[in-house]
């Protein structure tokens, strides 16, 4: 399941290296709004509701502007999980008046094209699940009734090459595959991480 905090961010997105201030006039809890307006509003015009919300960000409670200010937006349309992630701007509000704008987009290509043609322009929001969703036995390759010994051998292959140190490797690939391996552990009975 994707969480809300701290940030989820998906692994097909690299993340901005420079902020800009950004130029929109609004509000935190506005962003959150229209956000949310518009992807109900992108269902409806659709004929596909979208479900499943989850804004994933770092901002907590009493802390608006944390020093990671990106938003990841997390939804099911159309029968897949989509995720629309924006860390352009300094704010989590402007980022999230992004992402707002952004499936405003849609809407206008729905107006204007055809569903095909939105269909088309959402697969690259396409996301795999948030890191943990996916049960250990996907995540390591190897059969659900995989014993200890096999969950080793699997993790430590994948390891070398999901490690962040790695050409394609992440932080997050990393905790997803250490997460499987603990958790394929414990119900195996062989313990947890060493």
């Amino acid at each position: 399941m994707t969480q809300a905090y701290p940030l989820q961010w998906p692994d097909f997105i690299p993340r901005s290296t420079r902020r800009e201030p950004g130029k929109f006039k609004t509000t935190l809890a506005a962003a959150l709004t229209n956000v949310r307006d518009s992807l109900r509003l992108f269902g409806s015009d659709s004929g596909k509701p979208v479900a499943d919300i989850v804004l994933s960000s770092n901002v907590s409670l009493g802390h608006e502007k944390p020093a990671d200010p990106g938003i990841a937006v997390w939804f099911r349309w159309d029968g897949e999980q989509r995720c629309i992630p924006v860390d352009r701007y300094a704010t989590p509000a402007a980022n999230l008046q992004a992402i707002h704008h952004i499936v405003e987009a849609r809407r206008v290509e729905l107006r204007h094209g055809t569903l095909a043609l939105v269909r088309a322009s959402m697969r690259g929001f396409q996301a795999l699940p948030a890191p943990g969703s996916t049960p250990w036995w996907v995540v390591l390759g190897v059969p659900e009734n995989a014993q200890p010994m096999a969950i080793e051998a699997a993790y430590r292959a994948l390891a070398r090459e999901r490690h962040p140190d790695r050409p394609g490797g992440s932080h997050d690939m990393m905790a997803d595959l250490n997460r499987a391996r603990d958790a394929g552990l414990k119900e195996r009975g062989g313990g947890g991480a060493a």
